[in-house]
């Protein structure tokens, strides 16, 4: 008779962002003690405890973990020198022009609601077109609004996040990025005018296809490591890389999107942030983290594409906690050689050892051979064609994202009348909306 525990299910729903992970709250024998699982019979994680963990987290077992496996607070200075983190940054954002729209010049009420794309913690993603023809928009018709609850930004103590946000796509323009035109709020909402990008998420696009060559899976991957490296030449880590924040644009490209977690960084930051099966062993021990915890993310990404799940999974926050701790990834007997050494690299656990974050720092990454023969700039021109075109019949087109119900016009007072639209107390958190 089998008494071993059940083995975690397959991934069939998108890691949503959502409140902070009280690990603390499961008590120690809740969590099931996983048997090895055979190579030829992977196990794919369940999304049921998958979720985005929210900077400044308390997590008492996560702690407790953190003092198991770290027993030294002190770095080696010497080595930490040898890394990209060591670095100053580039380029300077407030030397950067602001692209967004001047206020004043386009309000709430120049846009209809077309559409709901998705929800979330915080609020919702809606389609929406615009009503008269502004210069500064000219020739878009159709974007994507981002609209936040400012009550769940206060509660979950995110607004120095959100104005991050704002403050780093207000300053940057990349092909692989979406683009932030301008920001508005209301009594109840703060509101983001971003890029709509119609080809659906990456999520489900993989899931529908189960796993990718890694001819597609290195188109892919290099979009994203040129996304990475221009945020990496300002000091920002974006710290939340999954299928989900990666969109496809009309011609197959991908455009990262949610920037909530994106910060710059000059050195490390020590908070506890991002989705479980991302994070990197750093933000797990609480030893600081940096630009290497995006290319750690890289290798998980890689290693899902390839795959088709993740390498470390479980039902529970905490046993993928401790699985990533444990480093042990299990490669189905197809993966060939060189994305083995490729995700290896990523995912080494000593992040001045790590792919990206050496002396050579982006260039490294670049120049190995798994990618050889991909010519970067040509991809960064966007003159490759991609390995799938998403069907988009027209500027509008929403096939690609869920069929969700508008929200009722009492959610959106700004977008409604403008007369609606009330002094707040909270308003000054948000004062650059």
């Amino acid at each position: 008779m089998d008494l071993s525990p059940p083995a975690p299910h397959p991934p069939t729903l998108r890691r949503e962002s959502a409140p902070p992970a009280i690990i603390s709250q499961i008590p120690p024998d809740s969590i099931p003690q996983q048997q090895p699982t055979p190579l030829d019979t992977p196990v794919l994680p369940s999304q049921s405890d998958s979720h985005t963990i929210f900077e400044g987290a308390v997590d008492q077992q996560l702690m407790q973990l953190q003092g198991l496996q770290l027993n030294q607070e002190e770095l080696d200075v010497a080595e930490e020198e040898q890394t990209e983190e060591a670095r100053g940054p580039l380029r300077n954002l407030d030397s950067e022009p602001n692209y967004l729209v001047p206020q004043g010049n386009i309000s709430l009420t120049d846009f209809d609601v077309v559409e709901t794309l998705g929800t979330g913690t915080f609020g919702r993603v809606l389609l929406v077109s615009l009503r008269k023809s502004a210069t500064e928009l000219e020739p878009i018709s159709f974007f994507a609004m981002k609209v936040l609850r400012k009550s769940e930004v206060i509660r979950l103590r995110q607004a120095e996040h959100v104005n991050s946000e704002r403050y780093i796509l207000s300053r940057i323009r990349h092909p692989f990025i979406v683009d932030l035109y301008a920001t508005f709020q209301d009594s109840l909402n703060i509101y983001m005018l971003e890029s709509y990008v119609p080809g659906g998420e990456l999520f489900t696009h993989l899931r529908r296809a189960g796993r990718f060559t890694p001819d597609v899976t290195r188109f892919y991957l290099a979009t994203i490591i040129l996304a990475l490296k221009f945020l990496h030449t300002y000091n920002v880590i974006y710290r939340d890389l999954k299928p989900e924040n990666l969109l496809l644009d009309n011609r197959g490209y991908l455009r990262l999107t949610d920037f909530g977690f994106a910060k710059k960084v000059d050195d490390r930051t020590w908070t506890l942030c991002g989705t479980p099966e991302y994070l990197a062993p750093e933000i797990i021990r609480n030893e600081g983290h940096g630009k290497a915890a995006d290319w750690w993310a890289v290798g998980i990404l890689c290693y899902e594409m390839l795959v088709g799940y993740p390498p470390f999974f479980d039902d529970h926050a905490y046993g993928i906690y401790e699985k990533i701790l444990r480093g042990r990834i299990r490669w189905p007997p197809d993966i060939d050689p060189l994305s083995r050494e490729l995700v290896r690299g990523f995912l080494h656990p000593d992040r001045s050892k790590r792919l990206g974050n050496l002396i050579g720092g982006s260039e490294d990454v670049l120049s190995h051979p798994w990618f050889r023969g991909v010519d970067w700039a040509a991809v960064e021109r966007r003159e490759i064609r991609a390995p799938l075109i998403p069907h988009v019949s027209a500027p509008d087109d929403t096939r690609h994202f869920s069929d969700l119900p508008l929200p009722p016009a009492r959610d959106i007072p700004g977008l409604v009348q403008a007369d609606m639209v009330e002094s707040n107390p909270d308003d000054d958190l948000f004062r650059d909306f």
